[in-house]
């Protein structure tokens, strides 16, 4: 096993560390890009802030608020996913075509699944509470 002199290891230290650097940048330009160019993506994001608000509002207990935010990631990332799908098949089939449809549909549709799961379990948390704020 060789031994590198330090400035060495030093070199490919920051080396790894500028691309792991990069690739956060890009993940965080990739994020801001389709919340701001994606019209669902902006209904997802403004559902959230209106979950966190009433969990903060409701005090939710730690698991509701580790279960929202499972779901909040899971919506978002499927949303994400879903246009870089879309994306995708724009760029390699320009023209109409039966295979690029179903592939679009089948992604929205998971995007869809994702929003209904996660809206039950929404009302599973807050209906309870919001029922005992009348109650009382």
């Amino acid at each position: 096993m060789e031994i590198k002199p330090r400035e060495e290891v030093k070199e490919e230290f920051e080396v790894e560390a500028k691309k792991l650097a990069n690739s956060f940048k890009f993940a965080g330009v990739g994020i801001f890009t389709a919340l701001k160019k994606e019209r669902n993506m902006k209904i997802h994001f403004l559902a959230m802030i209106a979950v966190i608000i009433f969990g903060l509002a409701f005090r939710i207990e730690p698991m509701e608020w580790i279960a929202c935010i499972i779901l909040f990631g899971g919506v978002i990332g499927a949303e994400m996913f879903n246009t870089a799908i879309e994306t995708v098949v724009d760029l390699v089939t320009p023209y109409k075509n039966e295979k690029a449809k179903i592939t679009k549909d089948v992604a929205a549709g998971g995007v869809l699944v994702w929003a209904i799961a996660s809206a039950v379990a929404g009302l599973i948390i807050f209906v309870p509470k919001v029922v005992d704020l009348f109650i009382r």
